[in-house]
């Protein structure tokens, strides 16, 4: 079962086991995610952060298997203990950071079997491990994953399907919690979507105001759900679509409460609506209105959780015309009403 939400927990031990070419955005941000954390129940407990004492919240370690300087893939070098210098019993939570993998006909990233042997043993001795990005890679070589739904960064998804078939990969989520047999394990997308995964964990033992108060000191203006693709509406479009619509979609982006019909849109792109309408389920694989209404949805979700803005006010400006159309909309793409999004969401 996870902890339970406290603001008087003793101090939890992270440790981040990372190998040679670590993609330092993984586990930095993380680190000071947690360390923000820290800077949080200090102040609640009134304990100034100079001062020294043991850490009340969190206490974050980097280890490898040789220890001290390690090359990381960013060209900047870390320094860090050895992992066998590290006694398993007191790890509380397990993270394994990601590194660049390479799937191809002339070259398969090869992972570090000290490492996952490592992390094979230390993990049950864990209340709780995860993986960063390709750090999934890891868990998943350690036997970790097996039976297990697990995300990573979207370009190496099927890569991690292919190696490990016993890994239900899904390449969407910012990051997953499966809990089963009493073991739970957290895997993320990539790189960025360590700090949101990080700020998951933290909200799991501290409770949301601290969770809050940590996003707000690293400027995370959003904390991410864990059910949220990895891409943004738009880029995902984007990206499908190639250069072809890409200046529709940051059109479409910016004049979501206008009228965006397929008559509208045919106009901005300099079409026939008939040749419009082809050519873009051909290009992004969805109908225009798929794309406006996903776009929608996805503004008025950063508007509830950046603004106080009243419904009203957002389903006009994201273009929904009235407040029962966007509950709807939101209900049918996230599953909960806009203001429970809010109440769970939002920075303040």
């Amino acid at each position: 079962m996870p902890s339970q939400p406290s603001s008087h927990a003793a101090e939890r031990h992270v440790v981040f086991a990372v190998a040679p070419e670590l993609v330092l955005l993984d586990a930095c941000g993380p680190v000071e995610a947690f360390w923000r954390a820290e800077l949080a129940m200090r102040a609640a407990s009134g304990t100034s952060c100079t001062s020294g004492g043991e850490p009340c919240a969190y206490r974050t370690t980097l280890a490898s298997v040789a220890g001290g300087v390690l090359p990381t893939f960013a060209g900047m070098p870390i320094v860090t203990e050895r992992l066998d210098s590290l006694e398993p019993a007191t790890i509380d939570t397990l993270i394994v950071p990601g590194v660049p993998i390479y799937d191809t006909a002339d070259h398969t990233t090869a992972l570090q079997p000290e490492l996952v042997a490592w992390i094979a043993a230390a993990a049950p001795h864990a209340r709780r491990v995860a993986s960063v990005c390709t750090g999934a890679f890891y868990l998943a070589a350690a036997g970790l994953l097996d039976g297990r739904r697990a995300a990573t960064h979207w370009r190496n998804a099927a890569q991690l399907a292919r190696r490990f078939p016993r890994v239900e990969v899904d390449p969407e989520p910012i990051f997953i919690r499966d809990e089963r047999d009493g073991r739970v394990v957290w895997t993320s997308a990539g790189v960025t979507a360590g700090i949101d995964l990080a700020l998951a964990l933290i909200e799991e033992d501290c409770g949301h105001a601290v969770a809050m108060q940590a996003a707000r000191r690293l400027v995370v203006f959003m904390k991410r759900p864990g059910g949220q693709s990895q891409f943004s509406e738009a880029l995902a479009a984007q990206a499908t679509a190639g250069a072809e619509f890409d200046a529709l979609h940051g059109w479409m982006a910016a004049n979501l409460h206008g009228e965006l019909s397929v008559e509208r849109l045919a106009e901005e792109a300099r079409m026939s609506p008939r040749t419009f309408a082809r050519r873009y389920v051909d290009a992004v694989g969805r109908t225009p209105a798929r794309t406006v209404a996903a776009m929608r949805v996805e503004a008025a979700a950063h508007a509830l959780v950046q603004s106080r803005r009243p419904l009203k006010r957002i389903a006009a400006d994201c273009g929904f015309g009235t407040e029962q159309n966007l509950r709807r909309a939101f209900e049918r793409s996230y599953g909960v009403l806009p203001l429970d999004y809010r109440a769970r969401f939002a920075a303040s």
